[in-house]
């Protein structure tokens, strides 16, 4: 299991097992966050902790996100759906930068077009480590 913290300590989550490649998006939001994502889905392998405040994002794309981050000091912990699934899950990502460097330092990037495209692109071998500095 992951666990992640804000800077203060007053929020965080959990990943319960393998939380598989990792996202870097450059959309609008994600590269000014400088966020790298882990997926699944509200209340199946990620718990959030703690109080949480939020910002809402809708935008060209069909499924309208909901950042949400701690209210002490702004860390941005995960995104939300706003639209369920066909499943009726709604699908969710954490924020892999909160977790410790030496947990998630040799797990795989996957990089995503958010801005233009809205495509995955070719994979570089770099590691979360590789996106340190």
């Amino acid at each position: 299991m992951l666990i992640g913290a804000c800077h203060c300590g007053k929020t965080g989550w959990t990943l319960k097992g393998d939380p598989g490649s990792i996202t870097a998006c450059n959309c609008t939001l994600c590269r000014r966050y400088g966020t790298l994502w882990a997926y699944d889905y509200e209340g199946e392998r990620i718990a959030l902790s703690g109080e949480t405040a939020s910002y809402t994002r809708s935008g060209r794309d069909t499924s309208s996100l909901e950042i949400l981050f701690c209210p002490t000091c702004a860390c941005v912990l995960s995104w939300r759906g706003l639209r369920l699934q066909k499943d009726g899950r709604r699908r969710m990502a954490v924020n892999i930068r909160l977790a410790p460097p030496d947990l998630v330092a040799d797990l795989p990037i996957d990089h995503f077009d958010g801005l233009e495209s809205f495509d995955d692109l070719p994979a570089d071998g770099r590691c979360v480590r590789d996106m340190w500095f």
